[in-house]
Order: structure tokens, then sequence, then C-alpha cells
């Protein structure tokens, strides 16, 4: 009876066999990868270093942009004595004084600044979204040659141009006046942002447009009600570059704007510098940071949008 139930527990295990096993597990631990806590030390190692060196770097870039904040509230006579971030004197006045140094406050400089800023973005919003349709969407005669030199146009420097365009707008009267900067906008001048929404427009499955053609939408209804929404990302990114790049812009507006009651922010800072006597160096730099925030504002609300523009434009 003792021995058949333990026969029937379960099977009896030979000595030989259970070093037999026991040799055989040793074998397979001896074989296993080591323990993988020097390979994550590494990476952690890897990650730290590389995040340190961005973080340095970052600095370095950021270096003029804090030192012109510092510089903004220092005296003018330590400006350039006094290299260090933390002014060893605070002088708040900059702001006041460089508000009211020139002819008319800072802000009707702005106010300039606004006026060409919203003309060149909605300009360049409807006639280059349009020529983006037409060469993405429209067979023409001489599409192909048509698109290659509105790219080659993307290489001319504006200093080819600018002498024939300033005899032209001088011929219309319209120099002194804000019609030089915003009307080419209106004329799709500004190749990159064709090419850019060309790349996009090609991206949108072309179903779409048969299927609206089935409904009875013409090319207009079709770019309008289909291109345009699902557009809203090659449109953010081409309005935030034309407001950086308008805003910013100090040779076009040198050129066609010659009355101090016109002049923009880019030019009114120029006032402030004088090669023949002494500079308001705190003043300009103090106004320069005001102008930079509509800058930075523009980009902290429109940065998703812009990434996203961006990273979409080639998909096909």
């Amino acid at each position: 009876m003792t021995e058949t139930s333990a026969g029937a527990a379960g099977p009896r295990t030979d000595p030989p066999t259970v070093r037999r096993q026991g040799r055989i597990l040793t074998e397979l631990a001896a074989q296993a990868p080591p323990t993988r806590r020097p390979v994550l030390w590494r990476t952690r190692l890897r990650s730290i270093v590389r995040h340190v060196l961005l973080i340095a770097f970052g600095l370095v870039m950021l270096y003029p942009l804090l030192w012109m904040v510092s510089s903004s509230m220092k005296p003018n006579d330590i400006i350039f004595r006094d290299p260090s971030l933390l002014p060893a004197e605070w002088d708040l006045s900059n702001y006041t004084v460089g508000w009211n140094a020139l002819a008319h406050p800072f802000t009707h400089y702005l106010a300039n600044s606004a006026v060409v800023v919203a003309g060149a973005v909605l300009g360049n919003l409807i006639s280059c979204s349009m020529a983006a349709y037409a060469f993405a969407r429209l067979n023409f005669t001489g599409r192909r040659l048509w698109f290659a030199i509105m790219l080659m146009s993307i290489m001319l420097p504006i200093h080819v141009v600018i002498v024939p365009q300033y005899v032209l707008f001088s011929e219309l009267d319209w120099i002194n006046t804000f019609l030089p900067l915003i009307v080419p906008k209106f004329l799709a001048t500004d190749a990159f942002f064709i090419f850019l929404m060309v790349q996009f427009f090609r991206g949108i499955p072309k179903e779409l447009d048969e299927a609206a053609r089935l409904d009875g939408c013409g090319h207009i209804r079709i770019y309008a009600r289909i291109m345009m929404p699902l557009s809203l990302p090659a449109l953010a990114t081409t309005a935030i570059f034309t407001f950086i790049w308008t805003w910013n812009d100090f040779f076009g507006q040198l050129i066609f704007l010659t009355s101090p009651d016109m002049y923009t922010v880019p030019v009114a800072l120029r006032t402030f510098v004088d090669s023949t006597g002494s500079s308001n160096w705190g003043a300009l730099f103090a106004m320069s940071i005001v102008s930079l925030i509509p800058v930075f504002v523009v980009f902290l609300f429109g940065q998703k949008y812009l990434v996203k523009g961006i990273a979409t434009t080639g998909i096909k």
C-alpha cells in the first residue's frame, strides 16, 4: 500500500538525473546575457551629457538676447563697460525715455508696422494660396515651365530687383507710402510660400475635388470650401513667416519710407544711433525689447501650426 501510494504520487527521480539537470541549469546560467545595469547606466550617461550640451549651446545662443535685456536696464555710461548680465546699477528709465525719444511716441511706429504686416499677411495668404492651387490642381499650357520660373525667382536677391521696383513705384507716386510694401504681396511675389502651399495641396486627395465636382462645385468653391479649410497648417506657416519677415524687414522699408511720420519699427530703431554724435544705447535696447514682444507672442501661439505645416509639407 505504501509503495503503491508513493508510486501514484509521482515519478521517482534518480540521483544521476538530478545531477544531469543541475549541470544543464548551470550551463544555461553561464550562457545567459550579463546584467543590463551597465547598459542602462551608459544610456543614462549619454542622455545626461546630451542634455548638458544642448543646454550649454542654448545659453550661448540666448546670450546676445539676455545681454540686450540686461543692457536695457543699465545707465548709458556703463553699458559697454559692464559686460555682466546682472546690472550693478538698475535704470528702468530707458523704457520711458526711449518711448518718447523720437518725433512721435513709439506707439506710432508700432502702429505703422502693424498696418504693413497686416497687409502683407493678408496679401500672401490670398495670392500665394490661389497661385499654389493653380499649380497643384489646374492643367494649363506651360504649367511646368512657369512653375520652374517661379522656383528660380527664389534665388534672386532683393538687391537685384529693388532698383526697377523703386523706379516703377516712383512713376506711380507710391514712394513714402505703404503701398510698395503691401501691394506686391497681393501679386504672389513670394515664391517660397507658393512652393510651400503647392507641396501641401498635392498631399490632399484629388478624390475630394472629384466629389465636389459631382455636386456641381467649380474651382472657386473647391478652393474656398475644401482646400482652404484643409490647409490651415500651411496657411498658419505662411502667416507666421510673413509676419516675422515683414516686421523685421529693414532694407525695403528704409528705401520706400522717407518721412519720419511713415517710419516703421526697424527704421525708427535706426534713428536712435547717431554716427556723428552720441547714441542713446539704453533707449535703443529698451525699444528693441519692446519690438521683439509681438514676434515672441506670434511664434508662441502659432508654434504648433508652424511645426505641423513644415512637417507635413513634403508628404504626398
